[in-house]
């Protein structure tokens, strides 16, 4: 891939969209909801960006983030990282199908009652399992396609949000920016953002397939950041200053605040490119997360039919275990995925600036084509903030309960299985090589 795919690639590993903030105008209000999605990626998306941006630059090896870990603290902490992402990612897949029935079903209600939503979400992911065996370059590509029909419908709604709010003459949008939500849940709304503002790691799995990827990750991972931010913004604040009731966003809601203001043709436009927003998230996504069971079997931590790989070099085992794994979750609700998701992905995350400050100190004189800015004491400073977010998404789901038990207690379960499960995989994988 080059620098434009891999920029769209992450984008839609990220972000994929405003597809996603209903909720947090609903429980912040318009006013509270720009300031997070102004905030935020400072002191979110930003460090992860710039630590991705020294890490996959310096070393760009298949499997990103778990290379890295492993490099920095041994076997065993490269093998917790990607048990936890892998852990993350059942959860973090489940939702893009999902929200793929949400919209066709307001399209089309019957299509997806009862069983039905659960076949189309089946066939969402045996549909990217074929689009990602056509290899990294194809689905780099389409995403940058993808990208512009998603966004063109986002365009007339920006355009028709700022002309209804130029032809009032009593300054309604104005208004609307300071309008209370009946039942406001800030904690709810913070989570939600940290989630739609997540998974900058991602793009480091897929090193070896891009090109000259030392000046690439850093110049894709900045780029992605300010795209991210401006499509975050921009659709929200022109529903906002049009004067559409923030109370009346929830999922999906998208769709009727296209019908508002621009009739039912633009809405079913909207209805189209949600359903668009969940494959091209899907998808790239399903490529990052298929490398690390690959990289682990590598390195010995996972069996070796794992390295199988057709002739584009994609690897086919990988890529359907994990679709099936993923498959598993298409059930759970939408809020109860983000919450699980948010803690396992923290953890990890915080384990990869764990790896940013540790190379810096046993590895010095490692070639870095970027560097976090500071030396070593800016590398510590830049996941404090990432840490505190983790630490309050931690607080947030502390009464979420996942299959009968709190969110909390099933995080610690899979993290502590981690722990258990790596000897035991690490010694079947050895068994099987001699």
């Amino acid at each position: 891939m080059r620098l434009l795919p891999l920029v769209a690639a992450t984008w839609f590993m990220v972000a994929g969209g405003p597809y996603g903030l209903e909720d947090i105008i609903g429980d912040a209000g318009y006013g509270r909801a720009l300031l997070m999605l102004a905030i935020i990626p400072l002191v979110w998306s930003l460090p992860t960006a710039l630590m991705v941006g020294e890490l996959a630059s310096s070393i760009p090896a298949e499997g990103g983030f778990y290379i890295w870990v492993h490099r920095a603290m041994g076997p065993f902490w490269g093998f917790q990282e990607a048990w936890l992402s892998l852990a993350a990612s059942v959860f973090d897949m489940a939702i893009y199908p999902t929200l793929f029935v949400l919209y066709l079903g307001r399209m089309a209600p019957s299509w997806v009652a009862g069983l039905r939503g659960t076949l189309w979400e089946l066939a969402v992911v045996a549909g990217c399992v074929l689009w990602n065996l056509s290899g990294a370059r194809a689905v780099g590509r389409s995403s940058v396609t993808l990208f512009c029909v998603l966004l063109a419908p986002f365009a007339i709604l920006i355009a028709a949000g700022v002309w209804t709010w130029l032809r009032t003459s009593h300054g309604l949008g104005a208004g609307a920016l300071l309008q209370p939500v009946p039942a406001p849940d800030l904690a709810g709304a913070i989570s939600v953002t940290l989630w739609n503002y997540m998974g900058w790691d991602n793009a480091s799995t897929v090193a070896r397939e891009v090109r000259n990827p030392q000046q690439t990750y850093p110049r894709a991972m900045l780029g992605a950041t300010a795209l991210v931010a401006i499509t975050y913004i921009l659709p929200l604040l022109a529903v906002a200053l049009a004067g559409l009731a923030p109370a009346e966003f929830s999922t999906g809601a998208w769709t009727d605040a296209a019908r508002a203001l621009a009739g039912p043709l633009l809405a079913l436009c909207v209805v189209a490119g949600g359903m668009i927003n969940s494959v091209g998230m899907f998808n790239p996504l399903m490529m990052s997360y298929s490398r690390l069971p690959f990289a682990m079997a590598e390195d010995g931590q996972a069996p070796r039919i794992l390295l199988r790989h057709n002739r584009r070099g994609v690897p086919w085992v990988s890529v359907t275990a994990c679709a099936t794994i993923w498959a598993l979750a298409l059930r759970f609700s939408f809020e109860r995925l983000i919450s699980i998701d948010l803690v396992l992905y923290g953890a990890s995350l915080l384990l990869e600036f764990a790896a940013l400050v540790v190379l810096r100190l046993r590895e010095p004189h490692l070639d870095r084509p970027f560097r976090v800015p500071g030396g070593t004491a800016g590398a510590i400073v830049i996941g404090v903030a990432p840490a505190a977010m983790i630490a309050f998404a931690i607080w947030a789901a502390r009464g979420e309960r996942i299959l009968g038990l709190n969110a909390l207690f099933f995080a610690a379960l899979i993290g502590v299985a981690g722990a258990v499960v790596y000897p035991l995989t690490t010694t079947f994988a050895r068994k099987l090589r001699t």
